[in-house]
């Protein structure tokens, strides 16, 4: 039988945020955990061969080919409303008129 490790899955939006703790095989990569996790059935806007993922608030470029060591958390990112540069520029210029 297969080692496993334990790994974790998160997702947030601005309402509801959820971490999932999951055993995956050894060798598991990023994209298969969060298939395995179930996040997509408590998140269906979630998809999955789109969305961004990252292990610890850094992006994986290959998802698919990344493995896992164990206790990484796996994060599915939320695309951008607005660019943070244009966001920081309207706090600005909100700050100017006050």
């Amino acid at each position: 039988m297969a080692a496993m490790i334990h790994v974790e899955v998160a997702y947030a939006t601005p309402e509801k945020q959820r971490i999932i703790a999951l055993d995956v095989v050894e060798g598991c990569t990023v994209y298969q955990a969060a298939e395995q996790s179930g996040i997509c059935e408590l998140f269906p806007e979630i998809d999955l061969a789109e969305a961004k993922l990252g292990i610890f608030g850094k992006a994986v470029r290959n998802p698919k080919e990344e493995v896992l060591n164990a206790a990484d958390r796996v994060e599915i990112y939320r695309p951008l409303i607005i660019d943070p540069k244009a966001a920081r520029a309207n706090r600005a210029a909100k700050a100017v008129k006050k």
